[in-house]
This record gives structure tokens, sequence and C-alpha cells, in this order.
């Protein structure tokens, strides 16, 4: 056995034993740290490639080679591409809150390698990754960005830049929580968001690719790709971990 691999079981065993391993989904015990119990596993739902081109959202039935959900027909969105690993249901609710309000950040690595397969093309097709800004009072409050984390644990190497202060949240806002899709775009403005004035040279004319836990109505990636495309970005991407398949995207 390699050594690299001997010291990675040792290393896990003395984690395991310092920290009891805990699923990621609703805190019972589990093998290995960082996982899911069975119960948890068998009821996320992972976004399949039945997708509308533009939003991402899941479509029962795809006829066309690049489908295009009715929403974004109507009215497109002003994001280019959209893509997320789980629809965001009661199967992965508490997972995804227990990481955003819980502070269990342990999550990351696994989210990171689903976010990877949900968006590889859009990692791959990226200058620069910039994720979802909090206020800085919410940031004190909380203590992280869920949304900067997920940025951070993409893979980079000889890919794209990570600029984690890429946008700035200049307005506190009410949290989107519980609100109805118009109440989320009245709550959310590109007026909210502002591109800080260091990264303005490696955001004009590049791909950016946006970073976020949750895509629901779609009105904070809007106002964020708003920004950023009036900052001369020449396109904006959005990737999230999870997604409603509600379709009622407010632009």
């Amino acid at each position: 056995m390699p050594a690299i691999e001997v010291c990675s079981r040792i290393g896990r065993a003395i984690l395991n034993g310092l920290l009891p391993p805990r699923c990621i989904g609703c805190g019972a015990g589990v093998a290995e740290q960082a996982t899911l119990c069975a119960a948890c596993w068998t009821g996320i739902r992972f976004v399949g490639s039945a997708i509308c081109r533009r939003c991402g959202r899941p479509l029962a039935n795809v006829a066309a080679p690049e489908p295009i959900c009715g929403a974004c027909a109507a009215s497109p969105p002003v994001y280019d591409r959209a893509r997320s690993a789980l629809v965001y249901d009661d199967g992965c609710r508490r997972m995804v809150l227990r990481f955003k309000h819980g502070g269990h950040i342990e999550a990351v690595p696994v989210f990171a390698r689903w976010l990877l397969q949900a968006g590889a093309e859009l990692v791959a097709d990226a200058d620069v990754v910039v994720p979802v800004p909090l206020h800085r009072w919410r940031l004190m409050a909380r203590g992280f960005n869920q949304s900067a984390l997920l940025a951070r644990a993409l893979p980079r190497t000889g890919g794209p830049r990570l600029a984690v202060d890429g946008l700035l949240r200049t307005r506190a806002t009410d949290s989107q929580q519980g609100l109805s899709a118009t109440a989320r775009q009245r709550n959310i403005t590109s007026t909210a968001f502002t591109v800080h004035p260091r990264h303005c040279a490696a955001i004009a004319d590049r791909r950016v690719l946006l970073v976020d836990d949750v895509l629901t109505t779609g009105a904070t990636v809007s106002a964020c790709a708003r920004t950023l495309l009036q900052a001369g970005a020449r396109a904006v991407d959005v990737l999230t971990l999870a997604r409603t398949d509600r379709p009622d995207r407010v632009d």
C-alpha cells in the first residue's frame, strides 16, 4: 500500500476518534467524515441532464437538443447559463440550512465535488469566479460567507481566477427566506451590489462564474449579474449548490 494512502487512512482514523463522524444532512452518526447517512442520501435529488439550457431548471420532458423552459423563452434571464447540483426540496433543505446557518462547513469539499459535476462546463469556460457577497453586518454575525466557501473549494489549477471579494454588498437587505418571488425582486436590486475597484480590470471583458448556495427566483443572482455586466463583464454564468424546480423565476 502506498505510503500516502497509509498516512491518509491514519489521519482519517485519528480525526474520527477526535470528532465522531456525523451525517452532513441530519447529524446522525456515520462511518466517515463529511458523508450522508442512508436516509439522507436516498432523500436528496440531483439535478439531471433534462434541464433548461438557460436557467438550469429541471424539465419533465426534453424534446429539443437544447431546450428552453417557458419562463426563459418569455423573458430570458440576464445571466447566460445557470447550473445547480441539487433540487432544493425537503430532501436537501436541512442539509443546506445546517451548512448555511448552522456552520457545518465540513460539508464544503463534498458540495464542491457536486458543484463541479453539475457545472464542469461553466467552470471550464470561466475566466473569473466570484461568490455572491454578504453584507458586512451579516458576515460578522454569521462568521463566514457560505458562497465564498463554495467558490474557494472549486478546483482552480490552471483554471479561472478567484475574486472572493469581486462583488461587494453595499446595502443591507432583508433575508430572502420566506419572501414571495415579487417581494424578493423588490428586496434585492443591482443597487445593493458593486464591483470592488480592485477587480474591475480583471472582470472587464471576461466571462464570470457567479457562485451561490441556493437559486430560487433568481432575484439575487440576477442583481449580481447586472452589476457585473454593467462593470464590463462579457458574460455571467451562475453555479449554485441547489435550486428549486418551480418555474417562478423573476428577473
